[in-house]
């Protein structure tokens, strides 16, 4: 698969096709080469685990101080300038 088909399947696991995107699709399910449409059909099948796994994720709290130690770094590496 190329990267354009991987793509695809993200974006069909994602919800985000278009007429376009359906005719593609079924370019590569119809297609003769049996390896790509399986290979397409498995890269949709691990990307909708992946999204249900996300989506089942419970949020926790950052640690205790992490936002001033991230702003700290940042202005360490670009100190602001005066206007």
């Amino acid at each position: 698969m190329n990267e354009a088909q991987i793509d695809l399947a993200h974006a069909v696991a994602l919800g985000l096709i278009d007429d376009e995107d359906h005719h593609a699709i079924q370019t590569i399910i119809d297609t003769e080469d049996p390896t790509l449409c399986t290979e397409f059909r498995r890269e949709l099948h691990r990307t909708r685990e992946a999204l249900a796994l996300f989506a089942s994720a419970t949020p926790t709290a950052p640690p205790p101080g992490l936002r001033e130690r991230l702003l700290a770094a940042v202005a360490a590496e670009h100190p602001p300038t005066p206007s």
